[in-house]
This record gives C-alpha cells, sequence and structure tokens, in this order.
C-alpha cells in the first residue's frame, strides 16, 4: 500500500474511533488530535482546525441520538451552550496567536491533567 492510500486509512480510522469517542461523550478531540500530529504530521494548529471541524457532523449525529433517548437535560444546557460557545471563541482566538510548540505542550498538559483527574479523582458531592 502506498503512503498516499495509508494515510487515507489513518485519516478514516482515527475519524471513527474519535466520532465512536465524540459519541459516547468523551470529547474525539483528545484522541483525534494526537493521531493528526503524532502519527499523520498535520502541524498542531491544523490539527485542531481539522478538530472542530470533524466535529461538527460528529456532534449532530450524537445529539439527535442523545436527544431521542431524553438524555438531554436542557436547564443545564443552555447556560453551558452560552459559555462554552464564548469560551470557544476566545480560545481559538488566542490558540491562533500560541507558538506550535507552546500549544502542543498545553494541550498535552491538558491531557495529563485529564488522565489524572480520571484515574485518582473523587466526584463532587452536593
Amino acid at each position: 500500500m502506498d503512503g498516499a492510500c495509508m494515510n487515507w486509512l489513518w485519516y478514516i480510522l482515527s475519524g471513527l474511533c474519535a466520532g465512536v469517542a465524540a459519541g459516547m461523550g468523551m470529547g474525539g478531540g483528545t484522541l483525534l488530535i494526537p493521531v493528526l500530529t503524532l502519527a499523520l504530521g498535520l502541524p498542531q494548529h491544523a490539527a485542531q482546525g481539522v478538530n472542530v471541524l470533524a466535529f461538527l457532523p460528529a456532534a449532530v449525529a450524537a445529539l439527535v441520538i442523545h436527544a431521542k433517548a431524553g438524555r438531554l437535560h436542557l436547564r443545564a444546557c443552555l447556560p453551558i451552550i452560552f459559555a462554552g460557545a464564548l469560551g470557544a471563541l476566545a480560545a481559538s482566538f488566542l490558540a491562533g496567536r500560541i507558538d506550535a510548540p507552546w500549544l502542543r505542550r498545553m494541550f498535552g498538559g491538558f491531557l495529563i491533567l485529564l488522565a489524572c483527574l480520571r484515574a485518582f479523582g473523587k466526584r463532587l458531592k452536593k
């Protein structure tokens, strides 16, 4: 198999795996961005942009399924949507101004923090 076909295979497999993670609510970008940067050699900024675009259709598909199953709590969703949109706008603006090596380190640090919280964190009680 030539290099171009192999790259397409990586793109398809990484999209499929990231879509599965996104559909389960785990954030597919935590999987997709490392694959795009480490396995496929995309620059960090490009990988983050691809991630955002790739998850629009994945998010819509997952949203339909979750909505039909009654797993959406609209009172919780609305403030999160509003704050998330503002945060995404600000972070996208800032990410474009951060050098790629620092952006890569920040993303790596986020993944380490996320892994530690999942492995050792306790759920906050009301």
